[in-house]
């Protein structure tokens, strides 16, 4: 058994089972640990390019409307690892390569390879896809110790929320600064996992441009800015486009930025961690900065804008 990941998520999830010694053939986007040994299938014309959020938004924009893809196949990497089962996915054609351009690819292959979609919309739904990856690689057994360690995580998380009898506080998850776009799919679960509720967001749908005027009258307690793809030190880098926006000094939120594989990754380790970050966010009284971590998010106060 081969298999080829064509998203980070389903990557990372491969890894946390420690299935990675059936994989080969992944995205350039993948986590580190798989960069460092396994072949790049995936590739995108961008990459290697350092664009601000408003060119990003026009580029992915205008490709959409054409109906082109920034993503490409490189058909010798995949014509050399041979997969028997290729991950891909249809949650969203801006961020990743999709089944479509997929099938492109796996039609020059003189063995075609099994295309399993992995395109949740809910948090559950991610925790069921890591059971679809261990049942295509024949390990559904360790997709399920592996779930279950990280469903005892959250209930951690929820039986502490309730012995302190801890409010929910107003929140709002930002998955881009320019335009701004509310959270969407699994995050207003994980935000509700953390004790907080996001009455800006989508749950279980696409991630929308919401206007800054809709943010401001929402006033939220706590606003996490973690723009999909950036890490915190990225984002600061273009946070004079939030607070050059009129009426920014007057917000009461507590501001933090927030690395995006926390939440925009849909992977089911990572987005236990998200909610643990959350959680200390939310109610810092109740839970102390998650151990390993803390590098992951910083308070709009350690940043200089």
């Amino acid at each position: 058994m081969r298999a080829s990941s064509f998203l980070p998520a389903a990557t990372q999830m491969i890894y946390d089972m420690g299935l990675q010694h059936l994989l080969d053939g992944i995205t350039f986007e993948c986590p580190p640990a798989a960069l460092a040994e396994k072949q790049k299938a995936v590739r995108c014309v961008l990459e290697g390019k350092q664009y601000s959020s408003e060119e990003i938004d026009r580029i992915f924009s205008a490709s959409k409307a054409q109906g082109k893809s920034l993503y490409y196949v490189d058909d010798a990497v995949l014509a050399d690892v041979a997969p028997d089962v290729i991950f891909t996915q249809d949650v969203c054609e801006v961020c990743q390569i999709d089944t479509h351009c997929t099938q492109q690819a796996v039609y020059k292959l003189p063995k075609r390879p099994q295309l399993v979609s992995l395109s949740p919309n809910t948090l559950q739904d991610v925790f069921a896809c890591a059971v679809t990856i261990g049942q295509a690689l024949g390990q559904e057994e360790a997709a399920y110790r592996h779930l279950a360690a990280l469903q005892q995580r959250l209930d951690q998380i929820v039986d502490r929320l309730r012995a302190h009898r801890a409010p929910l506080r107003r929140v709002m998850i930002m998955e881009w600064m320019a335009p701004i776009y509310n959270c969407g799919h699994w995050i207003p679960y994980q935000v509700a996992y953390a004790g907080g509720v996001d009455m800006l967001s989508n749950p279980g749908g696409d991630s929308i441009v919401t206007t800054w005027e809709k943010v401001r009258k929402y006033n939220p307690e706590v606003l996490v800015i973690a723009p999909c793809g950036f890490l915190t030190g990225r984002s600061a880098e273009e946070l004079h486009l939030l607070t050059a926006l009129p009426g920014w000094d007057t917000l009461t939120a507590e501001v933090f930025l927030a690395d995006y594989d926390l939440f925009t990754q849909p992977s089911a380790s990572t987005l236990v961690d998200g909610v643990e970050v959350l959680a200390h966010l939310f109610h810092p009284q109740v839970f102390g900065p998650p151990e390993g971590l803390t590098h992951k998010f910083r308070s709009l106060s350690a940043v200089r804008v």
